[in-house]
C-alpha cells in the first residue's frame, strides 16, 4: 500500500493545544458497525464483566534539552536510552554538530556527540549517569511535547502534569501514551465496579512515534525500536480472561503494539522484556486485542495505519471525516475514539 492512501485534510483548528478538565470529560467516538458520539465517561457501560483493560504505566521524562555548541543554539529530544549515560536523540540543527563536539545544557551538565546518523539523529554521551542523569533531566529538561502542539516558549509547568497519565510510574518514556491521559481515579473505579480487571504493562514510548512516513511504499518504512515489559502476572490475567470469553481492551496504540509483539500465533500472551519495532498496517492479523481506545492521529502516520488495520480503512476514514465535521479535538491533548476490531 502507498503512504498517500492514508492521507486526509485536517484543519489546524482541530488540533488540541490543551486537554479538557476533568480528563474524563473528553468526547469519545465509538467506531464499530456504526458511529456513536459519546464521552469518555461512557466507557464503563461499553465494557462487560470479565473484560480486561490494559494500560501503559510508563512515565514521561523531561526529555527535551536546550543547549549550546559554542555560539550555536542546539535543541535535542531524547528518544532511546542506550546506556546509563547515553541516549539517542533528534538534534536541531543537526548540521551544526559533528562527532566529538560538546553540547552544554547547563554549567554542570553537558554531553559529547559520539556519532551522527541521517535524519538528525545523534548519540549523546552525558557527563552524568543513572539517577544523576535523570535528576539533571528533571532540573534542566522540558516535557517533550509533540511538534504539532506549537507554543512559542515551549512546554510549560502545566504540561508537566497534563502530559503525564494517572498510571505513570516507571520512568523512561519521551512521549506520553496519550490514550491514558483521559483516565481519572473516578473513571477507573467505575470500570472496576463494572467487573472489569485492569492490568499494567510498560512500553517506553520514543519520539520516533511522531516521525512522518517518508517512503512512498509503506512496506519500506522502518520503526524505531522501543523497550517494553509484560510481567507474568499481566500475561496470566489476560490469558485467563480470554479463555473465559472476556475481551481485551488496549488503552492506546502502545499497549496494542506490545501485546501483539508478545502474543504467539495461537493468541497466547507470553511475558516479555526487550525491544519491539513492530509495524502494524492493513493486512495484519491481530492475535489478542479486541478493542482499542486511542486518540485521533496524524495523516500519513504509522498510528493511522495501525487503526486502519484494526478497524478497517473505509470505516476509519469515515470516522475521521465525521470527527472533523463534528468538531472533535485531535492528537495528544484531544478527544478519544473506541474501536472494535473488524472481522
Amino acid at each position: 500500500m502507498k503512504t498517500a492512501d492514508f492521507d486526509f485534510d485536517l484543519p489546524p483548528e482541530c488540533v488540541a493545544a490543551r486537554p479538557v478538565s476533568p480528563r474524563d470529560a473528553a468526547r469519545m467516538l465509538a467506531v464499530d458497525e456504526s458511529l456513536r458520539d459519546l464521552g469518555v465517561g461512557d466507557l464503563p457501560s461499553l465494557l462487560d464483566p470479565g473484560d480486561v483493560l490494559v494500560f501503559n504505566d510508563t512515565r514521561v521524562l523531561p526529555a527535551r534539552l536546550r543547549g549550546r555548541r559554542g555560539e550555536a543554539r542546539i535543541e535535542a529530544t531524547l528518544h532511546k536510552q542506550e546506556a546509563a549515560d547515553a541516549w539517542r536523540a533528534f538534534a536541531r540543527p543537526a548540521k551544526r554538530l559533528r562527532p566529538g563536539d560538546t553540547v552544554t545544557f547547563a554549567d554542570d551538565f553537558s554531553a559529547e556527540i559520539e556519532d551522527k546518523r541521517d535524519g538528525g539523529e545523534v548519540l549523546l554521551r552525558f557527563d552524568k549517569s543513572g539517577p544523576d542523569l535523570i535528576a539533571a533531566l528533571h532540573e534542566h529538561g522540558e516535557m517533550p511535547l509533540p511538534p504539532y502542539i506549537r507554543r512559542e516558549a515551549g512546554a510549560d509547568d502545566r504540561d508537566r502534569g497534563d502530559y503525564q497519565t494517572m498510571f505513570a510510574e516507571i520512568e523512561g518514556a519521551v512521549a506520553a501514551p496519550t490514550a491514558g491521559l483521559h483516565f481519572t481515579p473516578a473513571l477507573m473505579q467505575a470500570i472496576a465496579d463494572r467487573g472489569v480487571t485492569a492490568v499494567p504493562l510498560t512500553l517506553h514510548v520514543g519520539a520516533g512515534t511522531f516521525l512522518p512516513v517518508k517512503v512512498a511504499d509503506i512496506r519500506e518504512h522502518r520503526m524505531h525500536a522501543e523497550c517494553g515489559e509484560i510481567t507474568d502476572a499481566t500475561a496470566e490475567a489476560i490469558n485467563r480472561a480470554r479463555a473465559a470469553g472476556g475481551r481485551i481492551l488496549a488503552v492506546g496504540t502502545t499497549v496494542l503494539r506490545l501485546l501483539e509483539s508478545a502474543a504467539d500465533e495461537s493468541g497466547v500472551l507470553r511475558p516479555f522484556a526487550g525491544e519491539t519495532d513492530i509495524f502494524i498496517s492493513p493486512g495484519y492479523r491481530f492475535r489478542i486485542v479486541d478493542m482499542l481506545m486511542t486518540n485521533f492521529h496524524l495523516p500519513r502516520s504509522t498510528l493511522f495505519m495501525l487503526v486502519c488495520a484494526f478497524a478497517g480503512m473505509a470505516r476509519m476514514k469515515a470516522a475521521y471525516a465525521h470527527a472533523i465535521a463534528s468538531g472533535y479535538r485531535f492528537y495528544s491533548y484531544g478527544d478519544a475514539c473506541l474501536l472494535k476490531r473488524a472481522a
